[in-house]
C-alpha cells in the first residue's frame, strides 16, 4: 500500500472500476492516518481518517447507486446523486448521503460519518478543552477516534468483498492496513 496509489487518475464514476479505486483510496488514506498517528501527528491523522471515510462513502454511493435512485425523492435529487454526490461526496451533504445509505441497508453509517466529521473539525481546530470548536478535549481522545474509525472502515471494506470484483491490489492494501491497526495500542 503506497501513497503513489492515490496519484493515479480516478476512473469515471460510471465505470465499474470506480468502486475499487475509491476503496483502494480509502485503505491507503487510512494507512496514512495510522502512520501519522505513529509519528505523533494527530491532527494530520484526523484529516486522513476523514478522507478515508469519505472515499469509502464514494465507493458505497457508486455501488448502491441503483438503490439510491429508487429512494431519491425527485428527479432533481436523482440527477444530483449521479452528477455531484458520487463523484464529489460533498462534505456539506455527507450526513444526508449517509442517511440515504442507511435507509438502503448500511446500518450505523450515520454515527460513523458523524465521527468522521468530528475528526474533520479536529483537523482544523485541534484540541479544545472548552469543546466549542472541536469535540475532542485533547490529542488522546482524537487519536482513539481515529483508530476506531479506521477499524470500522476495515470492517465495512471486508463486508464488501463478496459484492465487488476484488483485486489483489485491494487484498494487499487491506492486509497491510489490518496489520497496522493491530499494532496500535
Amino acid at each position: 500500500m503506497a501513497a503513489e496509489d492515490l496519484e493515479r487518475p480516478l476512473p469515471k464514476p460510471t465505470s465499474e472500476d470506480y468502486v475499487n479505486a475509491r476503496l483502494l483510496e480509502a485503505l491507503v488514506e487510512a494507512g496514512l492516518a495510522l502512520k501519522f498517528l505513529k509519528d505523533g501527528l494527530v491532527r494530520n491523522a484526523a484529516g486522513k481518517a476523514f478522507q478515508a471515510w469519505r472515499a469509502l462513502l464514494a465507493a458505497l454511493l457508486r455501488l448502491e447507486l441503483d438503490k439510491l435512485m429508487q429512494v431519491a425523492k425527485s428527479d432533481e435529487e436523482r440527477k444530483w446523486l449521479v452528477d455531484k454526490a458520487v463523484p464529489r461526496v460533498p462534505t456539506s451533504r455527507i450526513i444526508k448521503l449517509s442517511q440515504m445509505l442507511s435507509e438502503i441497508g448500511h446500518g450505523g453509517l450515520l454515527a460513523w460519518t458523524s465521527m468522521a466529521l468530528e475528526l474533520h473539525d479536529y483537523q482544523y481546530n485541534g484540541p479544545d478543552p472548552d469543546l466549542a470548536l472541536s469535540k475532542f478535549r485533547n490529542r488522546e481522545e482524537a487519536a482513539i477516534a481515529v483508530t476506531e474509525l479506521v477499524k470500522e472502515l476495515i470492517k465495512r471494506v471486508e463486508e464488501l468483498k463478496p459484492r465487488i470484483k476484488w483485486s489483489e491490489e485491494l487484498e494487499n492494501a487491506l492486509k497491510a492496513l489490518s496489520e497496522e491497526i493491530g499494532k496500535v495500542p
